[in-house]
């Protein structure tokens, strides 16, 4: 059987390059704190890495911060930058209003709500048809209490690029703080912060071809903020514990090979998007295609399949070889539709019906036309099962 994997928004298989570098640095055991020369060889390359971190991003590598995930890039800048100790902070912001999107990634949104229930009030903007957060709320929303401004780069559902740095200069000429989710962003798309001018910015190794466990936070010079994970003096006191000198090595290795490949791979991957989704419009009828039409990361497709559960579309793929998710992966396991659908207007039995496609750098046009062999009969198969479609 023919295996299809179209799940990269999930996480992403090592890169080849990737991987031998991990090999040839399983020995590298030394902790990168100690004075020793094994602990030296250890700093060095963990150094190492951080200049390619910071060089996909245009940051200086004294702005990078390793984490062991996205959702600690977020929780790390949403809670240190809201923490009101003064012995911690001395010249923390006494506001307690957060403006965020109704889309956020869980790892923004739980700690979010988390502050709302110690007395924190956050505004939840809507967006639009396409996913897209209006700049002009933004504005509005703001308050003299308002401490945080964080709003995603891309979504992870639909695939929907913000206008990033429209709101950060917003946040700027108001002195406010801004927050950017980068973590389906970066290796996708060209990402600068100085030109985004943003002052935190979240990116996660297992989602552009490096392995789980490691990940990283841009924090602008000059900007202190209160540590989430204490423990010693590692990563500039604000992220204690013993780096994790495998990963951080593999995170740089895979920055470096996402600027050199980025471009000519987005064109590949773009073109095979674009071949999915007009296959899927000529074969399938009845569908709705989410997210912004141009305005989109190149390798995300989210498509509703009306009157059938994508959980079912889902079963029936994998069983063919073909692996997709129903929404965000994070979310597998729960029964209530996603809250990204939602919010872009979708009912709630339509939501229920929606797939993403997320495509890789591995994927080949024979795995476009499989999906569009098998695709159109699971959804026909389904369809004559569904009381929803009989009724229509």
């Amino acid at each position: 059987m023919r295996k299809v994997y179209l799940d990269n928004n999930a996480t992403t298989p090592l890169h080849p390059e990737v991987k031998q570098v991990m090999m040839n640095n399983l020995d590298l055991f030394g902790n990168a704190s100690s004075a020793h020369f094994f602990g030296r060889e250890a700093r060095d390359a963990v150094e190492d890495a951080r200049k390619k971190v910071a060089g996909i991003i245009n940051a200086g590598p004294e702005e990078i911060i390793f984490t062991s995930c996205g959702s600690e890039s977020n929780n790390l800048v949403i809670k240190g930058v809201t923490c009101q100790d003064v012995y911690c902070k001395p010249d923390a912001h006494p506001g307690k209003h957060i403006i965020t999107s109704q889309i956020e990634h869980p790892s923004v949104m739980n700690p979010l709500k988390t502050l709302e229930r110690q007395g924190f009030k956050v505004t939840w903007l809507p967006v639009d048809q396409y996913g897209l957060v209006d700049p002009d709320l933004v504005k509005k929303a703001i308050s003299k209490q308002t401490v945080l401004i964080t709003i995603m780069t891309a979504n992870n559902e639909i695939g929907t690029i913000e206008p990033i740095a429209e709101i950060a200069k917003i946040a700027r000429e108001n002195d406010i703080y801004f927050h950017t989710d980068a973590v389906q962003a970066v290796g996708k798309l060209k990402i600068d912060v100085k030109e985004l001018g943003v002052d935190f910015l979240s990116l996660s190794g297992h989602k552009l071809y490096a392995p789980k466990g490691v990940a990283a936070v841009f924090i602008r010079k000059g900007i202190f903020i209160c540590p989430t994970l204490q423990g010693g003096h590692q990563e500039r006191g604000i992220r204690g514990g013993t780096e994790n000198n495998l990963g951080i090595v593999a995170l740089g290795k895979a920055c470096e090979l996402a600027m050199q490949e980025r471009e000519k791979e987005t064109k590949k991957i773009w073109s095979q998007r674009e071949n999915l989704r007009k296959g899927i419009e000529q074969r399938i009828p009845e569908i709705i295609i989410n997210g912004h039409p141009e305005k989109v990361i190149p390798n995300t497709l989210s498509v509703t399949f009306k009157y059938i559960e994508g959980e079912s579309i889902l079963l029936r793929l994998s069983a063919e070889g073909i692996a997709v998710s129903t929404g965000s992966a994070c979310s597998t396991g729960s029964l209530e539709p996603s809250h990204v659908l939602l919010a872009i207007g979708l009912p709630h039995e339509l939501a229920h019906g929606t797939i993403r496609f997320s495509l890789g750098k591995e994927n080949t046009e024979e795995d476009i036309d499989y999906a569009l062999e098998v695709l159109p009969r699971v959804i026909k198969e389904l369809r004559e099962m569904s009381p929803l479609w009989a009724k229509k």
